[in-house]
C-alpha cells in the first residue's frame, strides 16, 4: 500500500510512504540484548541496474507484500521506560524516494570515488525510521536501488534476507522462509551459570559506555572507497597465510599490516576487529536460520606497529585465527547475552572501536564480512544487478573495511573501505590486492 501524501525533496525528487500490503496490529517489539550492544548507526547498500532496470512501481507493490512479514521494518525506533531503543511495530511504512539524475547516464558514475557518487544514491533515513529506499532513474534507462536501514534492528545477515524476500515479490516467485522475531532464541538466562573464561573474554571485548577507555580520534577527513580485488589475488593471500587459514583471515591479516604500515609515530599499537556472525554458534541446528535481528561479536587483537610491521603474513593470520576462534562460541554468544542483561539499561560498547586494548594510541580498523551479500539474488524482475556495495560511512575513529562478492560472480571481491587516508594511500600504493574501481570493471 502506498500512501497518496509525497513531498518534494529537490526538483527530482518525490517521496512517498510504502505501508505493508495488510493491515498490521500496533505493538512494541523489546530489541535483543545482542541488539542493545549496537549505538545509532545506520547502514546503506546500492544496486545498480543497467537498462532494463525495474521500475520504481514494480519495487513499491513488491516491497508492500514484503512488509507484511518484514512488518518491524515498516515501523519506528522509540524508546522505552529506561530510555532503551525499542521497535514500535505501527505499520507506518517505509519512505520510498524516486529520483532522476537528468542528463546522466549509469556508466558516467564514478563508483570508486563514493564521496562524490554514491552518496547521492543511497536514501538519507530520518530520525525514528527503520529502512529507506531511493530509486535513482538515468538518462540510458538503467537505475540505482539504494537502501538505508538502522543497524540497532538488524545486521547484514538479516536485512540480507530481506533484500531477497522483496527480490523474489518482484520477480512473482515463490517466497522465502519468513523471518523469525522470536526474541526467546537471544533470552537471557535465569541464573545466567559462573563461566570465569567466558566472563574474562566478554570484558576484554565490551564495556559499559562510561567505563570505556577514550577512542581513537575521529579522522575529519576520513575517505570513502569502493576497491576491486581479483580472484587470482585472493587465492595468493590465502596461500601465504598458510594451512588452515580461510580467505577472510588471510584478508585481515594483510589488512592488519598495512595498517601499520599507515600508523603514525603517535599510533604505536594496530587493532584489528573482525565482525563474527554468532547464529550456527548459538544454534548449530539451524534453529537460528530465520532470525531477524543482530547477532555480533567483535573480537579484536592489537600488535605493536613496529613488530607487526615485521611479521610474516602467516604469523599474523595465525593471530587473527586465535582471537576469532576464541570468541566464534556459543558460549560466549550466551554469556554476551547475560552480561548484557546485568548491565541494563547502562548501554555498552565493543573496545575493537575504541583502538582495544590499545585504546588512543592505537589505528583501529573493523572488518565485517559481506561475503553472504546477495548481489546474485537480486533480481527484481529485469535481471541480475551489474553492481552492488555496501556503503557506512560510520563516525567512528575506526575505519571500517567490508570485503563482498563480485556482481560479475567470478570469484572476485568488491570491497567498501571508510578509513583514514593515510590507510588508504598505502592500500593505493600496494601493487596487488587492492585495485582501483573503474567503471569499464563495474560495467562491463
Amino acid at each position: 500500500m502506498v500512501n497518496e501524501a509525497t513531498k518534494e525533496q529537490g526538483s527530482h525528487d518525490v517521496t512517498v510512504t510504502v505501508a505493508p500490503a495488510l493491515p498490521v496490529q500496533g505493538h512494541r517489539l523489546p530489541l535483543s540484548n545482542l541488539d542493545l550492544l549496537l549505538p545509532p548507526l545506520d547502514v546503506s547498500l546500492f544496486f545498480c541496474y543497467l537498462h532494463p532496470a525495474p521500475t520504481a512501481a514494480a519495487l513499491k507493490e513488491a516491497l508492500a507484500k514484503t512488509l507484511v512479514a518484514y512488518y518491524p521494518l515498516a515501523g519506528e525506533v522509540v524508546a522505552n521506560a529506561d530510555g532503551e531503543p525499542e521497535l514500535l511495530c505501527s505499520g507506518r511504512g517505509v519512505d520510498f524516494t524516486v529520483a532522476t539524475a537528468a542528463g546522466v547516464d549509469l556508466r558516467e558514475i564514478r563508483l570508486g570515488a563514493v564521496d562524490e557518487s554514491v552518496e547521492k544514491l543511497v536514501p538519507v533515513k530520518k530520525a525514528g525510521g527503520v529502512v529507506a529506499v531511493k530509486v535513482t532513474k538515468f538518462r540510458c534507462g538503467g537505475a540505482v536501488v539504494g537502501c538505508t536501514f538502522d543497524h540497532r534492528v538488524c545486521d547484514a545477515y538479516s536485512f540480507n534476507m530481506f533484500l531477497v524476500a522483496w527480490a523474489a515479490a518482484a520477480r512473482g516467485g515463490p517466497a522465502p522462509p519468513a523471518p523469525s522475531f522470536r526474541r526467546s532464541l537471544a533470552a537471557p538466562r535465569d541464573p545466567p551459570p559462573r563461566a570465569p573464561s567466558t566472563e574474562a573474554l566478554i570484558d576484554r571485548l565490551f564495556s559499559p559506555r562510561s567505563a570505556a577507555l577514550p577512542p581513537p580520534p575521529v579522522a575529519a577527513s576520513s575517505v570513502n572507497r569502493i576497491y576491486r580485488i581479483a580472484a587470482a589475488d585472493v587465492a595468493v593471500l590465502k596461500a601465504a597465510a598458510g594451512p588452515g587459514r580461510t580467505k577472510m583471515e588471510a584478508f585481515t591479516a594483510h589488512l592488519w599490516r598495512l595498517c601499520s604500515r599507515a600508523a603514525s609515530r603517535r599510533q604505536s599499537q594496530c587493532c584489528m576487529g573482525v565482525v563474527v556472525d554468532g547464529r550456527t554458534r548459538m544454534f548449530p541446528d539451524g534453529a537460528m536460520k530465520a532470525y531477524f535481528g543482530n547477532v555480533l561479536t567483535i573480537p579484536y587483537g592489537v600488535i605493536g606497529s613496529e613488530e607487526l610491521r615485521r611479521m610474516a603474513l602467516a604469523d599474523v593470520a595465525d593471530d587473527v585465527h586465535r582471537w576469532v576462534v576464541e570468541a566464534a562460541t556459543g558460549d560466549h554468544f550466551r554469556g554476551l547475552v547475560d552480561w548484557v542483561e546485568a548491565l541494563r539499561p547502562k548501554p555498552a560498547a565493543a573496545r575493537a572501536y575504541l583502538g582495544g586494548t590499545g585504546g588512543s594510541e592505537a589505528m583501529a580498523c573493523i572488518v565485517s564480512s559481506g561475503m553472504s551479500f546477495p548481489v546474485g539474488k537480486a533480481d527484481f524482475g529485469t535481471g541480475l544487478p551489474a553492481f552492488a556495495s555496501y556503503h557506512f560511512p560510520w563516525p567512528a575513529g575506526a575505519g571500517y573495511v567490508m570485503p563482498m562478492p563480485s556482481a560479475r560472480g567470478d570469484g572476485d571481491w568488491v570491497v567498501y573501505v571508510h578509513v583514514a587516508p593515510e590507510l588508504a594511500k598505502v592500500m593505493e600504493e600496494e601493487p596487488t590486492v587492492f585495485r582501483a574501481l573503474e567503471n569499464s570493471y563495474a560495467f562491463q
